[in-house]
């Protein structure tokens, strides 16, 4: 089982991918990624020192929207002044949708997915000389054997890759939700969660064609190679308050997860879910914080964007 909730995770990170776009396989017809295109006028700079809010607010409730970043160093340090604030008295705390596990009735199904794509390895053995070289150089200053990539799976691959080069560069996909949490909590504030089904994923994962699975572990390997620089100026910005700069690094899961068979519409899932979420802080007098990452709340067809669809009005950090 922790096996099970490993992979989960990973493909929760669904892969790998806080990416830059590279050179890609020219035989694969990559799917457009669906958070490319942003709201322009949603991406301004805070006035507020710290990180950036958004604020959607009716007649009688406003809630916080806290744009966090995809990918960010581990106990990241940032001016929690606003934020300590607006935790008193809120509602709720509504933490990122983003959280994958297998449920208790699809172990069995996962279980048995998990197996097919850790077979087949070690994945090394299936790359091109000069790939296979780049990715050798990669897992051996890791520190990892051939056999810690048991699979033939290059979606899989890629996915184990990005765990372990996040790991080895001391980056999260949790924080700051995480302290957020843990503050919450303490202030004895509500905290709302969502869980997905890993399961169906985790099917995917193996329908995946080899080539749409090899764009993305070509990325990973970039990245990896690249090392974590980019990632902490991203997330230096993030903490000023800079959201321009912040979404340099806005390239994760919803690049890879959206190839994959059903992806998409899980994609259009969350989304929808997290707006859904807002609304139903907005029915309660008050106010409360939602915390959603930063590209899919600033996208066309976004969180925000679907509010203002809604008739909501949306406040942008250069306004608070």
């Amino acid at each position: 089982m922790r096996a099970l909730n490993r992979l989960a995770c990973l493909a929760a990170v669904a892969a790998a991918l806080a990416l830059p776009a590279r050179a890609q396989a020219p035989e694969a017809q990559v799917p457009p990624d669906p958070d490319a295109a942003l709201v322009e006028e949603l991406v301004v700079v805070g006035r507020l020192p710290g990180p950036a809010w958004w604020r959607v607010s009716d007649a009688d409730t406003t809630v916080y929207v806290l744009g966090v970043p995809s990918l960010a160093p581990k106990r990241m340090q940032w001016d929690r002044t606003i934020f300590e604030h607006r935790l008193e008295g809120a509602n709720a705390v509504v933490l990122p949708f983003t959280n994958i596990r297998a449920k208790t009735t699809g172990i069995l199904g996962a279980g048995f997915n998990l197996l097919r794509l850790r077979s087949g390895g070690p994945f090394e053995k299936h790359l091109d000389a000069a790939t296979r070289a780049r990715f050798v150089a990669v897992r051996e200053r890791m520190g990892l054997e051939a056999r810690h990539y048991p699979t033939s799976n290059p979606l899989a691959a890629g996915v184990q890759l990005a765990s372990d080069y996040r790991e080895g560069a001391n980056l999260t996909t949790t924080d700051p939700a995480k302290l957020v949490e843990l503050l919450a909590r303490q202030k004895g504030v509500p905290v709302v969660e969502k869980t997905y089904d890993i399961g169906p994923l985790l099917g995917a994962i193996i329908r995946t064609s080899p080539q749409i699975g090899r764009v993305c572990f070509e990325e990973v390997l970039a990245q990896a190679e690249a090392g974590p620089g980019v990632t902490l100026q991203a997330a230096r910005a993030w903490a000023e308050g800079d959201v321009p700069g912040a979404l340099e690094n806005e390239r994760t899961y919803e690049r890879c997860l959206t190839m994959i068979p059903g992806g998409r519409a899980f994609d259009e899932r969350m989304k929808a879910d997290t707006a859904a979420a807002v609304v139903r802080q907005l029915e309660r007098p008050g106010h409360a914080i939602v915390l959603v990452p930063l590209r899919p709340l600033l996208a066309q067809g976004g969180v925000l964007d679907r509010l203002r669809g809604q008739g909501f009005e949306v406040t942008t950090p250069g306004e608070l």
